[in-house]
């Protein structure tokens, strides 16, 4: 097979993938998300079968354990989120209110705006508080739909779990199957870039998932510990935001900080809660992601968030389901590419046409 073929051959199978997504966007979400399960419980399994249990066993018990840990988690958080959420949209005018009035002075203090132009102030605060909440809202609506266009409760309840039980159960003869399937000529070099798309997604998915649910607790806690309104839901949606870099962090310290500026008048207390994502923040750098992500991941946090964003822009909440896998493939065959072409004749003929044009000069 030629160069040519080759890269034809791999633009067509990319073409087969997107085709396939765009097909089947409906009706994906349950499968991708009983893979995602199985690929994180496989490293489970296997231990119990090094325990000399036997893989469907073994499948059985990790597969229920995990369900039933996310049954009894939805139990208990679920009655206090949902009571969070609605409290939260009733009084969310009555906060831009009490957030505008607190914050005016400190703008007309900064920008030396005088009283004749408070009704301009006024106007600017309205306006820019709406677009915030509208972006909110447009946010919150687009997940929404896209939750309900992909999933409904009867998939998510019942087809994911199957899913994940037989492939889980399943994962050892795919793996084979797929590897019988390679050019023997090449297979060797292809199991070592599968090896290292593995082990990039095994650090992220797997250690960013554990970093999230722990940032996730630790901010509930911490907030709603010192008073903040809503402090278990704000915390828990920045630990899970978090999978996303910067912004995740970003916006629920904003929202945070706001809360705190509208229902607090004791400056320190407003610091405590600043302090609680500074501290979440100094966990997360120096002790979470280094200690459960690792510094082998080899995914830029630029690289992620335009993943993410891109994935979701273009195939909604299935995209971003499918976009770290794939910014991980994307970046383990650029690194490979890259490293062909500098070990090759076309990188070091040049390097000696430059050495030798400095000889001639």
């Amino acid at each position: 097979m030629t160069t040519r073929q080759r890269a034809l051959s791999w633009v067509g199978a990319f073409s087969l993938f997107i085709g396939f997504v765009l097909l089947f966007e409906s009706i994906l979400l349950p499968f991708l998300i009983g893979l995602a399960v199985a690929y994180f419980l496989d490293p489970m399994c296997d231990r119990l079968e090094a325990m000399n249990c036997s893989r469907t066993v073994a499948t059985s018990l990790v597969t229920a354990g995990f369900f039933l840990i996310c049954i009894l988690a939805f139990a208990v958080l679920a009655p206090v989120l949902y009571k969070q959420i609605v409290q939260f949209t009733a009084q969310l005018p009555d906060l831009i209110a009490r957030i505008e009035v607190k914050v005016r002075p400190l703008i007309e203090n900064f920008a030396e705006i005088k009283t004749q132009n408070e009704e301009g102030l006024q106007d600017f605060f309205r306006a820019s508080l709406g677009s915030a909440v509208k972006m909110m809202g447009n946010v919150g609506s687009r997940l929404v739909n896209g939750l309900g266009a992909v999933a409904n409760l009867f998939a998510l309840l019942i087809v994911t779990p199957v899913v994940a039980f037989y492939l889980l159960r399943d994962w050892d003869r795919l793996v084979d199957a797929v590897d019988s399937w390679l050019p023997r000529a090449h297979a060797e070099t292809i199991r070592e870039q599968f090896r290292l798309i593995d082990e990039t997604l095994a650090g992220f998915v797997r250690g960013q998932f554990s970093v999230c649910v722990l940032l996730g607790v630790f901010y509930a806690i911490g907030l709603t510990v010192f008073g903040l309104p809503f402090g278990a839901i704000v915390g828990l949606a920045t630990g899970l935001l978090s999978f996303i870099p910067y912004l995740g962090m970003l916006s629920g310290f904003a929202v945070g900080l706001g809360l705190a500026i509208a229902d607090f008048d004791d400056p320190m207390d407003i610091g405590l809660v600043i302090g609680v994502f500074l501290v979440g923040q100094v966990l997360e750098g120096n002790f979470l992601t280094p200690k459960l992500v690792g510094k082998r991941v080899n995914l830029h946090a630029v690289w992620i968030l335009f993943a993410l964003m891109g994935g979701g822009a273009v195939f909604g909440f299935v995209g971003i389901m499918l976009a770290v896998p794939v910014a991980a493939v994307i970046g383990v065959m650029v690194r490979f590419m890259l490293g062909q072409y500098l070990a090759s004749p076309l990188y070091s003929s040049a390097q000696e046409g430059e050495s030798e044009d400095r000889d001639t000069a």
